[in-house]
């Protein structure tokens, strides 16, 4: 009985030892966090108006949504916008290779992953930052952003637009032109959102205003400048 009783005592002690070594870690990686958000700050305080564009990584060049992305970045920087992306290849690519061939500011959020994430090569090397946590690179995305252009992405690009609007729905932020570009992409989704969202009850009607739905480059363009225009504000680098 005493062997086992001194087992257990052993077993415990080790227990907490391994419990207090993960605390200590867990608590180590505030100051990771915390020089993140500090290097994102100091890589982008003074990029100026800019635009975020999101959508997925796996999309190719030959794809209608890359040379779409790339049309829509042109456009946006003619209208003295600079382009954000988060860095990848893909849609990101495209869009930074729109504001790259128009000597436009040219910024990249990138993210260390296991697959698909690699720097492209249209980012101003002043404008490239690499991050290991999600929610610091979506922090960068809202404080430096103008407004959001969401194309056609998978679960990563629908996690950056709900929480947007999310953040203007609530008023914890305060209200940027979000715009989804595809109809043939997310006119399910929006239908979706109205015929059941808005019948339960789960958000009101009101809500749909926070975004809207385009198909071409000229159009998403339109909703961003229309918006700025009222408040009489003319982006220039």
């Amino acid at each position: 009985m005493k062997e086992n009783n001194e087992e257990e005592r052993i077993r415990l002690a080790f227990k907490k030892s391994e419990y207090t070594a993960i605390q200590r870690s867990s608590s180590w990686k505030i100051f990771k966090i915390m020089s993140e958000f500090v290097q994102g700050f100091e890589h982008l305080e003074n990029i100026g108006p800019c635009v975020t564009v999101f959508g997925s990584a796996r999309t190719k060049p030959d794809n209608k949504y890359y040379r779409l992305a790339t049309e829509i970045a042109k456009k946006l920087t003619d209208k003295g916008f600079g382009i954000i992306t988060g860095g990848g290849p893909g849609i990101m690519e495209a869009a930074n290779k729109g504001a790259y061939e128009n000597n436009a500011p040219s910024a990249g959020a990138n993210i260390e992953l296991e697959f698909e994430q690699h720097p492209n090569p249209y980012i101003d090397p002043d404008k490239l930052i690499t991050f290991d946590y999600f929610f610091v690179r979506k922090v960068m995305f809202m404080k430096y952003s103008q407004g959001f252009v969401v194309m056609p992405g998978g679960f990563g690009t629908f996690d950056e637009f709900f929480e947007a609007v999310t953040l203007i729905q609530t008023k914890k932020i305060a209200r940027f032109p979000i715009v989804l570009v595809g109809k043939d992409y997310y006119q399910g989704l929006v239908d979706w959102i109205k015929t059941t969202m808005i019948a339960e009850g789960t958000i009101s009607e009101s809500d749909l205003d926070i975004f809207h739905l385009v198909d071409t480059a000229d159009e998403a363009v339109a909703v961003i400048h229309e918006f700025y225009k009222k408040y009489g504000l003319q982006p220039n680098f």
